[in-house]
């Protein structure tokens, strides 16, 4: 490729999400480059210990025939690659190319690169808001110690017997609890400023995540109000079966707002061996692990539960280049993935945190961004707001995109799919 080649497309990032965009734009005829850092394409999936999986059931994370063996890092990364063999992407896809510096200039977006410059009319980021592993900033004083974030336990074995602190009480924490029960560590201690929602359940997560009544319920008309009414009722009833009211989350549970995440059934059974403490990790000393509220914990392993940043210093906008929070993007975004503030500028990883399926949802706004590009779509300018679960995104994108949704024919095409798709099979590829 010469080195100012003129594209339709840039993708940055080779994970799920970039090469579902590559397939797309492929597919309507655009002039596309996928750009990833990495020497193998997965992005957050390549980097992950094996022991981590997916929060819904295996058949609802692929599409179509694409294989997938079961619900862990390996079976996962295997799946998102199945897609670049059965559409022939390598071809489009440049790896160990690290992207320095995204500019406009003018009426195109200039992607620099160690070794080229490309010039393309649209400019998707595909970075994700997963990449850079956040560990808070603490006090350490000749620590003992051993911290890890939950994105570098790379082997649970190592937690047997030993003393562990948890940080962080989002789905990475929950994960790491249950890794304790599960590998026999002697203690465990769990901290955390406020808890966030799950689904208390005695299932797996590869079982209990189940999202097909989500889809079911929505293509039958209900509102977000009254699937949130009869979660709500459902949720606080199981946290009462469980003996979970002490965690039971301050604000009703809201599918604008919250993820929808499974309860992890090792973490359940032995919730009332895990002591509990309510505040932050301020100072480590020692073997001490010093809390905001002044208690003092000993332990022989840290476990950081406290999630990713988004690292979009690529940028060369002031604006963009100093966001670590996908929330911070997603507000001044359109139609979920349009950036407000810079031209021709999607970011995918704003889909990342609603309840659903990620392919299913990169492929439904992938499909629509292409087609908005090709200007056989129109997206608003209106900020999004909330976030949109499932299958909440067909009538969203129905409204802005007739290419991909014919009016008149769409909605009965979901509806089979959502109420008589056979459940053991994955939906059809968009």
């Amino acid at each position: 490729m010469d080195p100012r080649s003129e594209l339709d497309l840039v993708i940055i990032g080779a994970g799920v999400g970039g090469i579902i965009c590559l397939h797309y734009a492929r597919k309507a005829g655009l002039n596309a480059v996928v750009l990833e850092k990495e020497p193998v394409t997965g992005g957050l999936w390549a980097q992950l210990p094996a022991w981590q999986d997916i929060q819904i059931k295996p058949v609802d994370w692929t599409l179509g025939d694409l294989p997938i063996d079961g619900a862990d890092q390996p079976d996962i990364l295997k799946n998102i690659r199945a897609w670049v063999e059965k559409f022939d992407l390598t071809s489009g896809i440049e790896l160990n190319t690290s992207v320095t510096r995204a500019e406009r200039k003018g009426d195109r977006w200039e992607v620099t690169t160690p070794g080229r410059t490309y010039l393309a009319k649209h400019l998707v980021s595909a970075t994700g808001a997963h990449n850079r592993p956040l560990v808070p900033p603490v006090v350490r004083e000749a620590g003992t110690v051993r911290e890890l974030h939950s994105s570098a336990l790379r082997d649970p074995n190592e937690l047997t017997g030993k003393d562990v602190v948890i940080v962080g009480a989002g789905a990475s924490g929950f994960d790491l609890l249950d890794l304790c029960f599960e590998y026999k560590a002697r203690k465990v201690m769990w901290v955390y400023r406020s808890v966030h929602w799950m689904l208390p359940t005695r299932k797996p997560k590869s079982v209990a995540g189940d999202i097909r009544g989500l889809a079911k319920q929505q293509m039958l008309g209900a509102t977000v109000g009254e699937i949130n009414q009869a979660l709500n009722a459902d949720l606080r009833g199981r946290y009462e079966k469980f003996g979970l009211m002490d965690i039971l989350p301050a604000e009703p549970f809201d599918l604008g707002v919250h993820q929808l995440i499974p309860g992890r059934f090792r973490m359940l059974e032995h919730f009332g061996e895990i002591e509990r403490h309510q505040g932050e990790v301020v100072r480590i000393a020692g073997n001490q692990v010093h809390l905001s509220s002044g208690e003092t914990l000993q332990a022989d392993t840290l476990l950081w539960g406290t999630g990713y940043e988004a690292d979009l210093s690529y940028f060369a906008s002031p604006a963009l280049s100093g966001i670590k929070h996908i929330q911070q993007l997603a507000k001044r975004c359109a139609c979920i993935f349009q950036y407000l503030d810079e031209p021709n500028l999607y970011f995918l990883a704003t889909v990342l945190e609603g309840t659903g399926s990620g392919p299913f949802a990169y492929s439904i706004g992938c499909r629509s961004i292409i087609a908005h590009m090709r200007g056989k779509a129109t997206f608003d300018t209106v900020p999004t707001g909330t976030k949109i679960a499932h299958f909440d995104f067909l009538p969203y994108f129905a409204a802005r995109d007739p290419e991909s949704f014919p009016p008149g024919e769409w909605r009965a095409h979901y509806e089979k799919l959502a109420l008589s798709w056979p459940e053991e099979l994955p939906l059809p590829i968009p």
